[in-house]
């Protein structure tokens, strides 16, 4: 389940360093190292962090997609291993027949099942007074020992029973209280806080690793444009990724980043009214608390949560039936979009920009507030003069500006920048253009008494 030692397989692929592969990527899936794949196909890694698997070319899902979805189901740690190794490679792997096979569609029960081993690990994280409900354990409820942690020591300490055979000098009464103490400290496994399936520090972890491979998979399946509609619509599915995005502060980080970027990938197709639908609910998820739980990972000083905030948020409000639930949110959203600007990472920037893009395109109140609001048209022109080094980001910040302008109320504020206006669209020929319109209507109109007055641009 953990990503393979990038490093010694780079130097025999060729002479060029080989670009790093993406996020959680597996060994193999690059181009400069397809060469090395082969090899490692026949002889057993030696370079692996954890457990690994590696999928034969002729595995079928549709063959094993029953065998993959009771190992998930099990709950004991040899099956969840193999299922999730399996459906990892499966899910990361470039190959376009592998990643057909991987559709959530041929494999009915697959994302319910993984959604329970991230709702196990969530039923088990937090301290008893910070549960937000109790949910009937499932996984290896039928199973003595299910092979996480120390279970079998556990075991082998409390199960010890007197054997009657065993010396002639232990009375009735000795039998009976070692009876009765056994009996209790076997009872006492389901309610003690070190019980059987109260798991030690070790089986918490290894659950862990298990939760976040599940959700892993659950991000990539959400690359594939056959799952997106099963995912958006699949109320359990967001629930889920919703809580852990909620609780970011105290829930694993990296699934967390698994969580927000998935929703991500789903954002065009969600429909945030999904919560108060008919659909069965597991964790009663509501829209507001939906979108506050975006709006923290939006104020939040990770850099890779903010952005995919933005980007969500973006998204979301171009959805005519998503936008009313998210302008009582706007006035926070562009605020903290603006600071996000004066960041020097590219991404963030382009995050923002995108955001702001979206917000100012569909909502008026947006487009008043943000040309008041302080440092906002400054960090815009910034992006644009720096330059940006995508050129779609800079041409949407040209036009946020254009969109700005187009509104009469936000004329008398943006003539302050009518130097910065003029010497770009002298100076940058790309966004001559815009910055032309943006001119003209800044100046030229005839309820413009301060432009008439002043007749530098008018027509």
């Amino acid at each position: 389940m953990q990503k393979r030692e990038q490093g010694k397989s780079g130097g025999a692929a060729g002479g060029n360093a080989a670009p790093p592969p993406k996020r959680g990527r597996p060994f193999g899936s690059t181009a400069a190292s397809m060469a090395s794949a082969s090899a490692a196909d026949s002889v057993a890694p030696s370079t692996l962090l954890g457990p690994s698997l590696q999928i034969h070319n002729s595995f079928s899902v549709e063959q094993n997609n029953r065998r993959i979805v009771l190992a998930l189901q099990s709950g004991l740690k040899s099956e969840l291993t193999w299922a999730l190794n399996t459906l990892t490679l499966l899910s990361f792997k470039e190959k376009d027949d592998m990643r057909k096979d991987a559709c959530l569609a041929k494999i009915p029960g697959l994302l319910d099942a993984l959604l329970q081993i991230i709702d196990d690990w969530r039923d088990i994280a937090l301290p008893k007074e910070l549960r937000k409900g109790h949910r009937a354990r499932t996984l290896g409820a039928n199973s003595v020992v299910t092979g996480f942690g120390n279970e079998y020591e556990a075991l082998g300490t409390n199960t010890l029973l007197p054997q009657l055979g065993l010396g002639s000098g232990s009375s009735a009464t000795e039998l009976t209280g070692q009876k009765n103490t056994s009996k209790r400290r076997r009872s006492e496994w389901w309610l003690d806080e070190d019980g059987l399936f109260n798991l030690d520090d070790e089986g918490r972890a290894e659950k862990q690793q298990c939760a976040v491979a599940a959700s892993n998979i659950i991000r990539n399946f959400s690359f594939m444009p056959e799952n997106e509609i099963a995912m958006a619509q699949h109320r359990h599915c967001l629930e889920t990724v919703f809580q852990c995005i909620e609780d970011h502060i105290i829930e694993d980080e990296e699934l967390v980043t698994n969580a927000i970027e998935t929703i991500v990938n789903l954002a065009p197709l969600l429909d945030l009214r999904i919560f108060s639908s008919p659909k069965p609910s597991y964790i009663k998820i509501t829209e507001k608390r939906a979108v506050q739980a975006i709006m923290g990972m939006l104020g939040s000083s990770v850099k890779a949560w903010h952005c995919a905030a933005a980007e969500f948020l973006g998204r979301m409000i171009i959805n005519p039936d998503n936008e009313p639930l998210l302008l009582p949110f706007v006035p926070q959203m562009y605020k903290r979009l603006v600071d996000i600007l004066s960041l020097q990472a590219f991404d963030a920037q382009a995050a923002a920009i995108g955001a702001l893009y979206n917000l100012v395109d569909v909502n008026m109140d947006c487009r008043l507030k943000l040309a008041s609001e302080r440092w906002a048209v400054d960090r815009i022109l910034k992006v644009i003069k720096t330059p940006h080094p995508v050129p779609e980001v800079c041409r949407k910040a040209a036009m946020i500006i254009e969109h700005l302008a187009s509104d009469p109320q936000n004329r008398t504020s943006l003539l302050a920048y009518e130097n910065a206006f003029a010497e770009i669209l002298f100076s940058d020929g790309r966004h001559s253009d815009t910055f032309a319109r943006i001119l003209f209507e800044l100046t030229s109109k005839p309820n413009n008494k301060i432009a008439a007055a002043r007749g530098i641009w008018g027509m």
